[in-house]
């Protein structure tokens, strides 16, 4: 599992850190990572040409001290001062010894674009509000130029704690982190200007109930993933019930049914107008059609994909006692206090433009500031809340544990009825036994999986994405 922890915890480690090594050494642990990364990507160290971008924190004088290690190996290496009397000492000496040059930012821009790799060693993981002025010209140079971009720890200009980029930024094609990853890794919009991201260890001593984010990785998915024992029957597994679709929009219920049926419950109930297109589809389907209450036992319900109006079975649903995955048009119709007053855990799941409307703001702002939405959204209605999109975030009501992040999914599921899919299948974990948190984590990681194996780089449809969760199921559990 990969774990982000804030700045102020990060910069609490490394006074600790520091306490007890030598002075100067976990710079120089930093920069032989990041030296290392560099000569990695650039293959061939010598002759290259290499430009530092040098702000004046400690992001400044890794950047130096690890040019200083390139320069050794036979690297010509410039560095661009942003502050020259402000800069590293010890670094910047260390550059000069080892034959690298210095210049000021007057005229850097045509060195930067002649480089081969230029690394981003502007502002470090306290910087806010986007670059200032005069940096600004040597980012747009540095996406200008032919060159890798790499940059120290974060992106200069990306907000490390919230991801959130307020202004201009650098672009990098690699971000060497050290110690841990920072939020701002991890989430969009900042996620987009990080590249790859290379975690350096270097010692630090981080709490284990401290992390803001945590991203699941295979095994802690295969760990969670419903398995049936030998004695299992199809209630045993669980039965979810799918309360989904319209005369309008009879395929959301069959899309959802379809996420649901792959998900691992032992058989799904499905109550609405669309019986007839969902038994064509799949046979399998246990229907009915006198509404909720009356459709069976259910150990958790999905409401409101193409739902339309129909504001009674949203409210019948959550007055059930049993978990319930609201989604689409059952965010709309579903009450705050309805929510909120319910006994069973909730489970909401909106893309941006739902949460927008969920929280009376524009859909620019929760793009922008996606931690805080998928926070806020969780204490307003006392829900456990998945915000769809690039990065999908999972949050629970009052905090206390990290915000889940999932980046499994490709720009290939941005197709209608994919987030039908996406209900069906989690609603099924949550019928399965999942937690709110666990199921909401898992299903996104499962249909970001099979998003990527239906689209092999080609567009796909959202029946060919529920096709592809058993194959993305036995990838996780073959590890």
């Amino acid at each position: 599992m990969r774990t982000a922890y804030n700045v102020e915890t990060v910069r609490a480690a490394e006074r600790e850190l520091m306490a007890r090594l030598p002075e100067g050494a976990l710079m120089q642990r930093a920069a032989a990572g990041l030296a290392a990364a560099c000569a990695e990507l650039l293959g061939r160290v010598y002759g290259s040409r290499v430009v530092l971008l040098v702000g004046s924190g400690d992001n400044g004088g890794d950047a130096l001290y690890a040019g200083a290690r390139l320069a050794r190996r036979g690297a010509g290496v410039t560095a661009v001062l942003l502050s020259a009397e402000r800069a590293h000492g010890g670094g910047l000496a260390a550059l000069r010894r080892a034959g690298g040059s210095v210049v000021g930012v007057a005229g850097a821009e045509g060195v930067i674009e002649r480089a081969d790799l230029v690394v981003d060693g502007i502002v470090g993981i306290g910087g806010k509000g986007g670059l200032r002025a005069e940096a600004v010209p040597l980012a747009e140079a540095a996406a200008r130029a032919r060159a890798a971009v790499v940059a120290v720890d974060l992106p200069s200009g990306v907000d490390a704690d919230t991801g959130e980029v307020r202004g201009a930024a650098v672009r990098a094609d690699l971000t060497v982190t050290f110690g841990t990853h920072k939020p701002g890794l991890l989430v969009d919009p900042a996620r987009e200007y990080a590249g790859s991201v290379r975690l350096v260890e270097i010692g630090l001593e981080l709490p284990g109930g401290g992390a803001e984010l945590e991203a699941l990785q295979h095994a802690d998915v295969a760990a969670l993933l419903p398995v049936p024992a030998p004695e299992s029957d199809k209630y045993r597994r669980g039965v979810v019930g799918i309360a989904a679709g319209s005369a309008r929009y009879p395929g959301a219920a069959v899309l959802a049914v379809a996420g649901a049926l792959r998900g691992g419950a032992g058989a799904v109930r499905y109550v609405g107008p669309a019986a007839d297109a969902v038994i064509a589809r799949f046979p399998e389907t246990l229907v009915s059609d006198q509404g909720p209450r009356r459709a069976g036992r259910v150990q958790a319900w999905v409401v409101g994909p193409g739902a339309g109006d129909d504001a009674g079975t949203v409210g019948e649903v959550l007055r059930a006692d049993v978990p319930v995955l609201v989604d689409a048009d059952g965010l709309r119709l579903a009450e705050v206090g309805a929510v909120r007053g319910r006994s069973a855990p909730t489970l909401m799941t909106p893309h941006a433009g739902e949460a927008a409307a969920l929280l009376g703001v524009s859909r620019e702002e929760v793009e922008g500031a996606r931690l805080a939405a998928v926070r806020e959204l969780a204490g307003r209605y006392g829900a456990t809340v998945l915000l769809k999109g690039s990065t999908t975030l999972v949050a629970e009501a009052g905090g206390g544990v990290p915000v889940r992040v999932n980046a499994t999914g490709t720009g290939w599921l941005a197709t209608a009825g994919s987030g039908d899919v996406l209900s069906g299948l989690t609603g099924s974990l949550l019928a399965a036994g999942l937690s709110a948190r666990d199921a909401g984590s898992v299903g996104a990681y499962l249909h970001g999986l099979a998003g990527r194996f239906a689209a092999d780089g080609a567009p796909v449809g959202a029946l060919d994405v529920a096709g592809a969760v058993p194959g993305a199921w036995r990838d996780v559990v073959s590890g």
